[in-house]
Order: structure tokens, then sequence, then C-alpha cells
């Protein structure tokens, strides 16, 4: 290979996360504004189409890049150079043929879709505009399967700082024009959702011309033999379609969320079409912040399954059980503070971010802050699953969070007096579900269990000392500088900045994260110095 990064795991992770951060800055420029220029009941329609997209997408690219990915990192353990080639072939292929047919269900049914799964007649349009962003993110995602077998984190990252920024400049500009021209919401929503088709684009371009330039290389001396077409498809498939199968529960549950919620406000709460529309895009605003925290943790568990994979091929079981367990660790450190931030400092988030929403957007977000955590560390667990070899395993706890999920949202939104609130009762307890059952499937599967007094203890200890601080701080702040936005905001903010400060010497001080976690970042150590960590 002309280039071969290796990227310890969480060297990797820590390049993606680097790009997921600029990712959701740009995303928060994206989504927010729009939430604003097409109000509660058009957000509602971006929503609604971006969980059916998920369900197709999450279905074409969320198995088979790790398939990919773990395949293309054992070839290269063993040194096999042709088959990581024809294991890119064949990836690529059916990642064309998948996306294609996705693509076109969503183009030549977009009214069957919004009408009858959804409940929400308006978002055709936008389900039409997007369709094509399947097949795209589809080949982006081929590319980016084969890097990132080679523990290389940089282009996935490059590529997808750029295809959100294409996104947030398109989308932002469509949607604008759109409503400044007197089309409607429903055209507004489909002018912003239109942004993903042209990042997908932009993206798939660099990628495809990333490959050819870095991994293009002579045949070796002595080519090794690799396997017939027929037997890496099936062994492709076989890794990835139990992934896929198991990540499309959670965007099915998404999709399930969007059109029970719909159904159940208007059928059995007696809501009308344009305050269903309304409840639920708030809580659609709401989702947008309750997806923060796992952004931040996906990265991580990127990594993790290649360096997992090599670790069990080389025999070295200890090494493959510890990444296991630091990076359940680290992932706790990292998504315990985001979600209870969110939960303690709800109302001053809502009111600040999206003004004129409606009054349930404060309470849905605290149980979704709350929720979000095990969200993230049900995402780590999956991978640790899915690179040991128990890719099946994963999609067993989900379709048990699913279908509770399903029979808490049936019951509670249909209630008039919980409504919208159902929903996110129905995620914690979902993801609750899907916790455990996980970390039991662990405990079988590793050869040591995971610690989780380990996991959990000390992260959860420094939480509750930051959540404390900005609770005290926003009071006090907010007593002081009165009610208007500027002061909220400027309370959030004195609230923020105290809670970050408790949490990190708290952690360092408990030690939650040491020296030697540190080193294995970039520019870690000298980050560890400063902070005076052992």
């Amino acid at each position: 290979m002309a280039e071969n990064k290796s990227q310890n795991y969480l060297h990797g992770a820590a390049i993606l996360t680097a790009g997921v951060l600029i990712m959701k800055v740009l995303g928060f420029i994206y989504k927010v504004p729009i939430a604003n220029i097409i109000g509660d009941d058009g957000y509602s329609m971006f929503l609604a189409t971006y969980n059916v997209y998920n369900v197709f997408l999450t279905l074409a690219t969320a198995g088979l890049p790790i398939a990919l990915s773990r395949l293309i990192s054992e070839a290269h353990a063993e040194g096999r150079v042709m088959q990581a080639r024809r294991t890119f072939s064949v990836a690529w292929l059916s990642f064309f043929v998948i996306g294609l047919v996705c693509s076109l269900i969503m183009f030549i049914f977009p009214n069957e879709i919004a009408v009858r799964i959804l409940h929400n007649p308006p978002a055709a349009l936008s389900i039409k505009a997007m369709s094509f962003a399947v097949l795209l993110v589809c080949l982006v995602s081929a590319y980016r399967g084969y890097c990132q077998g080679f523990g290389n984190m940089i282009p996935t990252t490059v590529g997808q700082v750029l295809e959100v920024l294409v996104k947030v400049i398109v989308g932002l500009v469509l949607a604008a024009v759109l409503m400044k021209m007197g089309k409607g919401k429903a055209a507004g929503s489909a002018g912003a959702i239109f942004g993903v088709v042209a990042g997908s684009l932009v993206a798939l371009v660099y990628m495809a011309v990333y490959k050819n330039r870095h991994y293009v290389s002579d045949v070796p001396e002595n080519p090794d033999v690799p396997d017939s077409y027929g037997k890496i498809f099936s062994h492709f498939m076989r890794i990835g379609i139990p992934i896929a199968l198991g990540s499309c529960v959670l965007a099915f549950l998404n999709l399930v969320d969007s059109s029970l919620c719909m159904g159940r406000l208007q059928d059995a709460a007696g809501f009308s079409l344009e305050k269903a529309q309304v409840l639920y895009g708030v809580y659609g605003k709401a989702q947008t912040l309750f997806n923060l925290p796992a952004a931040i943790i996906t990265p991580l568990t990127i990594s993790v399954v290649p360096a997992i994979a090599t670790a069990i091929v080389r025999e070295e079981n200890d090494k493959a059980t510890k990444i296991s367990e630091d990076s359940m660790r680290i992932a706790a450190v990292l998504c315990m503070p985001m979600g209870v931030g969110l939960a303690v400092l709800s109302e001053p988030i809502m009111k600040t971010i999206y003004p004129g929403s409606h009054a349930s957007g404060p309470v849905l977000l605290t149980i979704m802050g709350l929720a979000s955590f095990f969200v993230c560390i049900v995402l780590m667990e999956n991978a640790v699953l899915q690179a040991s070899g128990k890719e099946v395993w994963p999609m067993y706890s989900m379709i048990a969070g699913g279908i509770v999920k399903i029979v808490v949202n049936w019951f509670l939104v249909a209630n008039p007096k919980i409504n919208i609130y159902g929903a996110p009762i129905g995620t914690l307890v979902s993801y609750a579900v899907m916790f455990i059952m996980n970390f039991i499937f662990m405990c079988i599967v590793l050869d040591k269990n995971p610690r989780l007094h380990v996991i959990m203890l000390k992260p959860l200890v420094c939480s509750v000392l930051m959540a404390l601080a900005a609770w005290g701080v926003y009071g006090i702040a907010g007593r002081l500088l009165g009610v208007s936005r500027v002061a909220t905001l400027a309370a959030m903010l004195a609230a923020m900045l105290a809670a970050a400060v408790i949490y990190l010497v708290s952690t360092i001080a408990m030690r939650s994260i040491t020296k030697e976690d540190m080193k294995l970042i970039p520019g870690g150590e000298k980050i560890a110095g400063i902070l005076h960590m052992h």
C-alpha cells in the first residue's frame, strides 16, 4: 500500500471525534435554524423524513461498513494484500445494488410512505427529495470501511466534515429561499433535506479520490491468493447482515416512534393533525440535542471494532478484554455528564435554542437527556459484541428493547394527559432493557466479566457533583440576571462553565481517566502533564 496509517484505536477515535465535534457544530447550524424557519409543524415533516431515510440508510450501511472494516483489518493483519483488494471490490458492488434499491423505493413511493407509515402526508415531498442520498452514502461507506480497516480514520473524518458543510450551505439556502418565495413548509422541509444529497455527493467524490491516490499499489512480488468472489461475498454478508439488522432496529425504533406518535396522538388522544405535528415537532427538536452524546461516542465504537478483531485474530484475548472494558469506561466518562447536563439544564437550553417552541420541550429534553446515557453505552456494547464475532446477539437485545418501546408508546402517547411525553419515557425504558441484556451477553463472550463498578461508579459520582453545581449556579445567576432570553443564555453558560470545571476536577481527582488512557490519544500525554494526571 502506498499509505498505511495504523493508528491505535483511541488515536483513531480521537481523530474521528474531532471531526464529529466539527460536524456537530455544523449540524447545529443546520438543524436549529431550519427548525426555527419552518416551525414545529414543518419540523415534524423534516424529522419524519429523516426517520424513513435512516431506516433505509442503516439497513444499507450500518453493518456492511463494519463487516468490511473487520475483513480488511483481518486481511491486513495476515499480510494478504490481494485479499483486501478483492474484498473491497465485492463490498463496493454490494453497496451499489443495495443503495440503488433503497433509493428507488423512496423515490417511487413517497406518498405511500408519508400517508400509510408516517401519518404525515405533507412529508412526501421531503421523502422524494432525499431519496438518492441513500445510494450516495452507501458508496461513501464502502470507501470509509476500507480505510478504517487499515486503522486510518483521517479520510472518514475529512469526508464527513465536507459532507456536513455542503449539507448546511445547500440545505439552509434552499429552505430560506423556498420559504421566502411562499412555497410552504412542505417545500421548505424538502429544500432543507436536499442538502443531504448534495453533501453526500461531495463526500463520495472526495473518498473515491483519496482511496485511488493513497491505496493503489503494484502487485507484490509474492501475491497472496485471494478467496473466491462468492466466498468473500458470503463471509461479508454473514458478518454484515446481522449487524445491519441489529442496527436497523434502532433506526426502525425511530420510525415506529414517528408513526406511533403521529397516529396515536390523532387516533387515540384526539388531537388534530396540526396539533400532533406541533407536539411531534418539538419532540424532534429535543431529539436533535438528545443525539449529541451518541454522536460523540460513535467514533470510539468505530475504532474499537478493528482493534478488538485484530486482537482476537492474533489470539490476544486479554488485550481484547482490556480494550472492551476501557472503551466502556471512557464512554461512560464522556457521555454521562452530557446526558445529565441536558437533563439538568433542559429548560434554559430549549428556551434559548428554540424560542417560541411548545412548552413541553424542557420536560421532553429532561427525560431524553437521561436516556442518552443508556444509548451511548448500548452503542459501545454493540461494538464489542460485533467485534467479538457475536454479530447476532445485539439484534436480540434491540428487538426486545424495540418491543418495549412500542408497548410503552402505544399506551402512554394515547393518554391525552401524557400524550407526547410517553415517547421519551418509552425511549428511556427500551434502552435500559438493551443495556442490561447486552451486558449479560458481554459477560458470556469475554474471558473476564467487565467490572460494572469500575465502568460506572466514578463517572456517576462526578456527574452528580457536576449536576449540583450546574443547578446551583443557574438558579443563582437566573435570579440575579432576570428572565429575558439574553439573561437566560448568560445564566446557562455560567452554569455550563461551572459544571465543566467541577466535572474535570473531580474526574482527575478520582482518576476516572488515567495518564495511561491519555497516552493513547494524539497529544494526550502533554494534556495529562498540564492537568497533573497520574
